[in-house]
């Protein structure tokens, strides 16, 4: 997996200044008590706190190398170290990625994003409004997608979203598009009807092209710790995801979240948000992240 840019890592390390108080602090006490307070308060959570208080006991003054290397090693159970795309995917264009969270988890934000990364790769990208739910839920997409300089299939205000899904599709296909991103409606995952519509769009994309959506990403919020844990298991059980963004990791004292997320769940961390800015998106490295958690 490629590493974080130079700028893409200091934007981590800045974001995890609030987590990396604490981490720095495990270096220094031999109390397991201590050790498992600041772990649970960064949101490492009992799991993974239990193995990394194990592997701290028997470190020595090697401690920090031992962490990070088993933060690594947790974070690449979850497939970590595998490519993003192969060139068999790639080529099966359009690669559909649907795209979930919760109200207010920064999902269309995120979506913007994505839009931006990859046609700063030189992807062909194409763009829908597939959340109907909310007021001026397709204009806020609309504007992302004028400032990533993609295409976009705009929807109304109650239209099936479903319907928006297959249209975009369609046209991804036709126009030979690269990446096809669905930005839809937040759902609380508690919400069996809105869970039930949002498996209505996965199953509509797989009518244009067999196998669509390619991707479904969680976005969460990373501000709301282990309760984002719980949501990633409800829509992971009922839409097999296959990736998870992390948004608004910039400045919340809940950056060890990351580590039960990939060990819990076994699903990749496939990037970061590290601020609301067009380019605050980076492809997720376990390395950097787990040296960012010590070191400024």
């Amino acid at each position: 997996m490629a590493s974080f840019s130079r700028i893409g890592l200091d934007r981590l390390r800045q974001g995890l200044a609030k987590t990396r108080n604490a981490f720095r602090r495990i270096l220094a006490t031999e109390d397991n008590e201590e050790l498992e307070e600041l772990l649970l308060a960064a949101d490492v959570g009992v799991k993974a706190s239990r193995v990394l208080i194990d592997k701290a006991k028997g470190a020595g003054k090697d401690r920090q190398a031992v962490l990070e290397q088993e933060i690594v090693r947790l974070l690449n159970g979850a497939k970590g170290s595998a490519p993003l795309f192969n060139r068999e995917q790639v080529e099966a264009r359009p690669w559909v990625v649907m795209v979930v969270g919760v109200n207010g988890s920064g999902k269309t934000t995120t979506v913007g994003k994505l839009c931006y990364y990859y046609r700063q790769q030189g992807q062909k990208v194409l763009v829908a409004a597939a959340d109907t739910y909310r007021d001026a839920a397709a204009e806020q997409l609309d504007i992302w997608a004028e400032k990533a300089g993609v295409e976009i299939v705009s929807s109304t205000k109650g239209q099936d979203a479903a319907a928006v899904a297959f249209d975009a599709v369609s046209k991804g296909l036709s126009r030979k598009q690269d990446f096809v991103f669905l930005d839809t409606a937040g759902r609380l995952h508690t919400r069996q009807d809105l869970m039930a519509e949002v498996e209505k769009i996965k199953r509509v994309c797989g009518k244009v092209k067999p196998g669509a959506p390619d991707e479904v990403w969680l976005v969460l919020d990373a501000t709301v710790g282990q309760n984002g844990l719980r949501q990633a298991h409800v829509f992971h059980s009922q839409l097999g995801l296959t990736g998870i963004i992390v948004a608004k990791l910039d400045g919340t004292a809940k950056g060890g979240i990351l580590i039960p997320i990939a060990m819990e769940l076994g699903i990749p961390i496939r990037f970061i948000g590290t601020g609301e800015g067009l380019e605050d998106l980076e492809r997720f490295d376990p390395n950097s992240y787990a040296r960012a958690l010590f070191e400024d």
